[in-house]
């Protein structure tokens, strides 16, 4: 047979042609999850499920542990494979769709019935069972007109919209015990491995958890989210009144030419929230202090100018202020657990400096505030005192908006919190979802690039250290908010994916978890059809990421 040269651990090895990296890297047909198993390999840089086969005449392949950033992703998509697989087997009328993310979670449901507790413990059971029988977990590739055929049923819908919009000549899938279903990221080889999840009734549907990072060996203990799971409930509602619920629908709406409208009534959509936001803060009477807070690429800041133009049509003066000035200097700033400086930290920040200022302008009724410049590492002070009058309300922007030890005297009835993200609702197809986190990156990515000439790279190899911020620092202060809102457009990766694309493409194999990421997203964004810039209204919050905005926000 006909050999190929494989580079592993700095040894080159002469490989039969056609083998797949799990043999190649001789592991145990059942692997449990305790032992941190190997699930995945960079395959010359590229995500890889331990399926692939090596053909070409050379190859580098680096393992990737369960327990790792990429480790985790096919765990948590393996598991929702499982649950699809048990849920066909015990219900295979019934429609079972994936949702948003929820805490430590996936929310699913089915479209045609409520789940029941029954339903549960017959889910788990199932799901146990297949995990105790070790069985494997195959791939392969389906003519196209086979996968149209086979996925053509009502229980999967919106893959069968999404598979009318693609031509590829193969459809990459996987099976187990019988059960066929696509998934665009790759799964492990072998159920045993999938022991460490919860099963547990949620509202009308369930959600499913697996192990967090911090602590990949159990579970955290359960912790509702009613604030984040209502945003995903009520745009849930939007999405099912434009009948933008999947990605096939949107790639049908632009194929037919309707994608206008869309755009249209999501922005309607969207300027209503910050209407009704605006007018709970007026009702209040009191609020003096408003405070935005979000992970990265939420769409702060021109959220927080639409909110101001409501306020100004109400009679308020806005004043804004930026907790990015208030950032101490970097000799200063806290260093995290690996010695790095931890910008994230809400040590970071010149607390005492910032209290006095509030304080002045909330009594004194004036300031002067400072402007922060990274560039030369300094503070600078306004020249001119802010001047707070009768009708004046600051709007504070800034990650640690939530977080009560920012500026704990200060009385809640003056105070009005607000938390906003990109929170994703729409999904791939039945069983994939898309990840909030990607959405967010694609945002950062074509930001980045634009206006702070940051290479692809650079943003993907720091988004790591990003979410470590966003789970310790924004995250757990999320449900502290008055008001939650979702800033993700529902056609909004169809206006970034050409900007996407080409950076993306720019990503080379030296960086090596940036150029995986790229390729993963790559991938992805080539099942989304395109909608130009010029199509997006200036003042859309999509507008702060691609450019143009009439708001002049970046």
């Amino acid at each position: 047979m006909e050999k190929v040269k494989v580079q592993f651990e700095n040894r080159c090895h002469d490989v039969d042609r056609g083998t797949s990296v799990k043999d190649f890297l001789n592991l145990p047909e059942a692997p449990e999850y305790k032992d941190n198993p190997v699930v995945g390999a960079y395959v010359n840089g590229e995500f890889k499920s331990l399926h692939y086969t090596l053909i070409y005449r050379f190859t580098t392949v680096e393992p990737i542990h369960l327990f790792s950033q990429l480790g985790k992703r096919i765990y948590r998509h393996s598991i929702c494979f499982l649950l699809s697989c048990a849920a066909a087997k015990l219900f295979p009328d019934n429609h079972l769709v994936i949702g948003h993310s929820l805490g430590d979670g996936y929310y699913f449901s089915f479209t045609d019935k409520d789940v029941t507790d029954d339903d549960i413990a017959a889910l788990t059971g199932k799901m146990k069972s297949l995990v105790k029988a070790a069985m494997p977990v195959e791939k392969e590739k389906l003519p196209y007109a086979e996968a149209l055929s086979l996925f053509s049923g009502h229980t999967f819908r919106y893959t069968s919209e999404l598979l009318e919009t693609r031509n590829e000549g193969d459809i990459t899938a996987y099976t187990l015990d019988g059960y066929t279903d696509i998934s665009y990221e790759p799964l492990v080889y072998n159920t045993s491995l999938l022991s460490l999840w919860d099963l547990r009734k949620y509202e009308n549907g369930m959600l499913l958890r697996y192990p967090q990072s911090r602590d990949f060996l159990k579970l955290k203990p359960f912790t509702e989210n009613p604030l984040l799971f209502s945003v995903f409930r009520e745009t849930a509602k939007n999405d099912r009144i434009l009948k933008m619920e999947s990605l096939g629908q949107l790639n049908k709406c632009i194929q037919n030419g309707e994608e206008k409208e869309l755009i249209q009534l999501s922005e309607a959509m969207f300027n209503a929230k910050v209407r009704d936001v605006a007018s709970d803060i007026v009702s209040r009477k009191k609020v003096k202090a408003i405070f935005i807070a979000g992970p990265s690429s939420s769409g702060k800041t021109t959220f927080s100018l639409k909110l101001s133009q409501q306020l100004r049509i109400s009679g308020y003066e806005p004043v804004k202020i930026s907790l990015d000035d208030y950032y101490l200097t970097r000799d200063k700033v806290p260093v995290d657990s690996d010695g790095n400086k931890d910008y994230e930290a809400l040590e970071a920040l010149d607390l005492d400096f910032f209290r006095d200022n509030l304080n002045d302008l909330l009594t004194k009724g004036q300031c002067r505030l400072p402007h922060f410049s990274f560039r030369d590492n300094a503070r600078i002070m306004n020249e001119q005192a802010t001047v707070m009058k009768d009708n004046s309300v600051l709007i504070i922007e800034g990650i640690h908006g939530l977080n009560p030890a920012l500026a704990p005297d200060l009385g809640k009835d003056i105070s009005y919190r607000i938390y906003i993200s990109a929170l994703t609702s729409m999904i791939i197809d039945d069983h994939n979802r898309i990840s909030t986190t990607d959405n967010r990156i694609i945002r950062r990515i074509v930001r980045d690039h634009r206006t702070r000439g940051i290479k692809t790279e650079e943003t993907l190899s720091m988004w790591p250290s990003v979410e470590r911020g966003e789970k310790n620092y924004i995250f757990p202060y999320q449900n502290n908010a008055d008001v939650m809102i979702n800033s993700a457009m529902p056609y909004e990766l169809a206006a970034l994916a050409p900007y996407a694309l080409n950076l993306l493409r720019s990503v080379k194999p030296d960086t090596p978890y940036a150029y995986a990421t790229a390729r993963r997203l790559l991938k992805f964004l080539s099942l989304v059809y395109i909608i130009p810039i010029s199509q997006i209204p200036e003042d859309s919050i999509t507008r702060e990421f691609l450019g143009g905005s009439a708001f002049g926000a970046i």
